[in-house]
């Protein structure tokens, strides 16, 4: 029987030992390693690897093809073993900025162990890190007073469900009884409510620029634009359904149609500044594609409009209402200027082409407009710079 006690006893030290190590150990290697100079290091154990590779958005572009074209696709470098540790540096300092990336073992994709930072991308996880320094520094959460990020459900009867919202109130609002302007910040294609907040660090952004006083006080609400869906992957009725950008309803007028019920909603319950002054709406790629046609169908809501990387034209085979009488409708919008009309796009994207030919026709008509041009491609770098020149223009 002691003998079957100090048997146990050791079994359960072993597990005990184990699950310190799980909560408490360091990882059996630094990565990334960020070096006083902005090199980065990264490192992954696996001694048994034949070959090691890294590939993100810190490394020069490579040209990929996809079922939706050509794009500018991130980059691949080689690790270098040594005793069973893989290694690579970058040759260079990386400037400052929110990266991504993950390791290719032996052509197997995987996360890097060392680093529990991860972001989702429709069906994509990658690792995150950022360099600080500059416009990067406002994707930091700093010691400046902070918003709310809210996760809201509301009725839509056009859609026939109910459906989330991510809503961001600024600083002070629960506390307060102060109205705010409302701007309605949407998604790209396969993406969800919480692309923006994740992936482009609206709270973050908007709680730095508001403590600098270089932009005003605002809630965000950003939409699911795919009218099929509730909610985001994994958290809705659909439970863990894999994402998806080949989603039914997103580009054929559904969403814009539906659209005024957001307003309503959040007009209800917030204390929001109700008119067209106080309304702006944005939105990346698909979401510059609805902020567009939300915009020319309901004119007297909107004052501010942003097109970031937008798809302009519906496709031939959408035959929503919402399609037709597309300049007449422009007319209309522009008959009383927006207060701002932004368009902004990388010199690299797929979709720079449309955004010229659309801006000629605004430019042939006279409607004003304001432009901005990046470097780089369709990414998230840069909706996060247009989300940084954009906010601090609303609502002055």
């Amino acid at each position: 029987m002691k003998k079957i006690f100090s048997v146990s006893a050791l079994l359960l030290m072993c597990v005990v030992t184990f699950a310190q190590q799980a909560l408490w150990g360091g990882a059996p290697v630094v990565s990334p390693e960020i070096h006083p100079d902005n090199t980065v290091t990264f490192r992954l154990k696996a001694p048994k690897a034949t070959q090691v590779q890294v590939t993100g958005d810190f490394l020069p572009t490579q040209k990929i093809q996809t079922p939706f074209g050509e794009f500018d696709g991130p980059g691949v470098a080689d690790l270098v073993q040594k005793d069973g540790v893989w290694e690579f540096t970058t040759p260079q300092p990386l400037e400052p900025e929110l990266y991504s990336y993950t390791f290719l073992v032996d052509d197997l994709k995987i996360n890097d162990p060392a680093n529990v930072y991860m972001i989702r991308d429709v069906a994509s996880v990658t690792n995150v890190f950022l360099i600080g320094g500059g416009r990067a520094d406002l994707y930091k959460v700093n010691k400046v007073p902070h918003g709310t990020v809210s996760k809201v459900w509301y009725n839509s009867p056009s859609l026939g469900m109910d459906r989330r919202l991510t809503v961001y109130t600024p600083a002070g609002y629960e506390s307060g009884t102060e109205r705010y302007p409302v701007f309605y910040l949407l998604h790209g294609m396969g993406g969800d409510e919480n692309a923006w907040s994740e992936l482009g660090r609206t709270a973050q952004i908007l709680d730095n620029l508001i403590a600098q006083g270089k932009a005003r006080p605002m809630i965000v609400v950003m939409t699911n634009g795919n009218a099929d869906l509730e909610a985001a992957p994994g958290e809705s009725s659909l439970g863990f359904a894999a994402p998806s950008m080949q989603l039914p309803r997103t580009m054929e007028g559904s969403f814009e149609t539906a659209f005024p019920e957001v307003v309503s909603f959040i007009d209800t319950n917030y204390r929001t500044l109700a008119n067209k002054q106080n309304r702006a709406i944005a939105g990346l790629s698909m979401g510059g594609y609805h902020s567009m046609h939300i915009s020319k169908e309901y004119p007297d809501i909107f004052h501010y409009i942003g097109l970031f990387s937008a798809a302009i034209m519906p496709d031939k085979n959408a035959k929503s209402p919402v399609y037709d009488n597309i300049e007449g409708k422009l007319k209309i919008q522009f008959d009383t200027p927006p207060a701002l009309y932004w368009i902004a796009i990388g010199t690299t994207d797929f979709l720079y082409q449309a955004n010229v030919e659309y801006r000629n026709m605004l430019d042939e008509k006279g409607y004003p407009y304001e432009y901005y041009e990046s470097g780089e491609g369709h990414i998230w770098k840069n909706w996060r710079i247009y989300l940084t020149e954009f906010a601090p223009k609303l609502f002055q």
